[in-house]
């Protein structure tokens, strides 16, 4: 058990950082982060990289 407050915040903002970081999805074309997530005509997903403009699902 932590032994104060700070050590418990600070334990659940490493959690939460890490949890973002290993969801996070990048462009397989460009590397970036900005990624957007988009639904196909038939109920599939597809992704797009809002940088460079590559797709991919």
């Amino acid at each position: 058990m932590p032994a104060s407050i700070r050590e418990e915040v600070d334990h659940l903002l490493a959690a939460a950082f890490t949890r973002d970081m290993s969801t996070r999805l990048s462009c397989p074309s460009c590397g970036s982060a900005h990624v957007a997530q988009m639904l196909g005509d038939n109920g599939g997903v597809s992704y797009v990289c809002t940088a460079c403009g590559h797709s991919w699902s």
